[in-house]
């Protein structure tokens, strides 16, 4: 299953939040197409500011809007000006009290989107792809990843047959659950037509232990065991 659906789908409610947070059973399809409006607003606006994902929180008549970014400067703008203009369209679509917030990512290496967005953008200035992802490869596990698999799809190299060529490095165990795997989805638009890329990035394992730390946490159980018992008691009572 993991091979075929969204990684983060596949985890939520476990180890990832969902990106839009409020829930309205009446008009819930006309606040799924402003949620869209919304993030294309934003991602047509700043294609140039390195805009990873949009938080989308409502509150009665507030919506609270989370960008998160790698190049925070470029979002804000001049003494805010961007955010306010930002801040007034959404308004006028949504009829709501908007407030914006701007998150800056550490770690942009770390980020599927944005590690999209770089390959992209090279594609777009006709770097050869596989130089281009390699690239991205060697950054991406020298920031800390455990592994990461990157997917491109289209005329690849400019060929008149449209394929699919995928590459790996480190471990990307789809199916765990405990693993921390982002997914990100970019398309490269060249003279050849549209290039879809796909990536995933294996960041931690949450829950796991080595059989080292299990037999410390084992001994460490048994001796506060020992400890809780009746100081009162005797000790033949003890040791039996």
């Amino acid at each position: 299953m993991g091979q075929k659906i969204n990684p983060k789908g596949l985890r939520l409610g476990y180890i990832h939040d969902w990106q839009s947070r409020w829930f309205a059973p009446k008009n819930m399809p006309e606040l799924i197409r402003e949620d869209f409006e919304i993030r294309n607003i934003v991602r047509d606006r700043f294609h140039l500011a390195s805009v990873s994902w949009v938080d989308i929180e409502r509150a009665g008549s507030y919506l609270k809007l989370t960008i998160h970014t790698a190049r925070p400067g470029v979002v804000i703008g001049r003494r805010g000006a961007d955010i306010e203009s930002l801040k007034n369209d959404v308004e006028k679509i949504t009829g709501r009290k908007v407030f914006i917030n701007v998150a800056e990512i550490k770690i942009p290496e770390m980020d599927p989107r944005l590690v999209g967005q770089s390959i992209a953008q090279q594609l777009e200035k006709r770097v050869s792809y596989k130089k281009a992802i390699k690239r991205a490869m060697e950054r991406t596990l020298a920031s800390g990843a455990k592994g990461v698999k990157i997917m491109v799809g289209g005329r690849l190299g400019g060929s008149e047959i449209a394929r699919r060529e995928w590459f790996r490095k480190g471990r990307v165990p789809l199916q765990t659950l405990s693993a921390d795997i982002d997914y990100g989805l970019t398309e490269a638009h060249t003279t050849m037509g549209k290039i879809g890329i796909k990536v995933w990035i294996f960041k931690k394992l949450f829950f796991a232990k080595t059989p080292k730390d299990l037999m410390e946490q084992l001994k460490k159980l048994e001796a506060d065991t020992v400890v809780q018992r009746d100081p009162q008691a005797p000790e033949e009572a003890k040791g039996a």
